[in-house]
């Protein structure tokens, strides 16, 4: 186990709590946008940590792999091409 220097290399780990200006950039958005999808639970929402709101790393992994890839059909526009 490498010894504690006191510093802090943010190169070599990821914390796996992220504040929401964190976590909207980890997954590509702005914070605005990332608001809405947690909004409308495309991702998790934050844990509380005592006066913080932190989100946990591996659930937006998950969250994000299950986001539509780009160009694919969404279920409302799927259901009205069906019912066509």
């Amino acid at each position: 186990m490498p010894r504690a220097t006191g510093r802090i290399d943010r190169i070599s780990w990821v914390p796996r709590g992220l504040c929401r200006e964190e976590a909207a950039y980890y997954i590509g958005v702005g914070t605005t946008k990332f608001d809405e999808l947690v909004a409308d639970r495309r991702m998790p929402r934050g844990k509380a940590i005592d006066g913080r709101v932190v989100w946990d790393r591996v659930a937006l992994d998950m969250a994000f792999s299950d986001l539509d890839e780009a160009g694919s059909e969404n279920a409302i526009d799927a259901a009205l091409r069906k019912a066509s």
